[in-house]
């Protein structure tokens, strides 16, 4: 953070630094502010090199930290869902083991209902 707040100011600096010498040389208006904005901009990226790789460096190792946190996630995500997935693979084939048995249960008694009809009355 302290890195990244010296680097800002310098940016600044440089910039106020740029307007006050060409306004001195006699730059003014939206002259002034361009031509400051692009001195400032071309002496930022030689003179602040180093400080510019540190700071892309610190956020690179941020980044693939919260990344590598981030896929670790989605693999516990992917984990429990299988899981889950599991778990109902089961309950539906216990389900379905069960309207079997019960399909065959209404079948028998149809059989035995229709038997029963089918009987002579004396």
């Amino acid at each position: 953070m302290r890195t990244a707040f010296a680097y800002t100011s310098a940016r600044i600096l440089m910039f106020g630094v740029s307007v006050i010498v060409l306004y001195m040389a006699g730059a003014r208006g939206i002259l002034l502010l361009g031509l400051g904005l692009l001195i400032s901009a071309l002496a930022s990226y030689i003179l602040l090199n180093k400080q510019r790789q540190i700071i892309a460096d610190r956020l690179n190792r941020r980044l693939s930290r919260v990344g590598a946190k981030a896929t670790e996630f989605r693999e516990r995500l992917e984990e429990g869902a299988g899981a889950e997935d599991v778990a109902d693979d089961a309950e539906d084939v216990a389900d379905d083991a069960e309207d079997v048995a019960d399909n065959a249960a209404d079948a028998d008694n149809a059989a035995d209902d229709t038997a029963d009809e089918e009987e002579p009355v004396r």
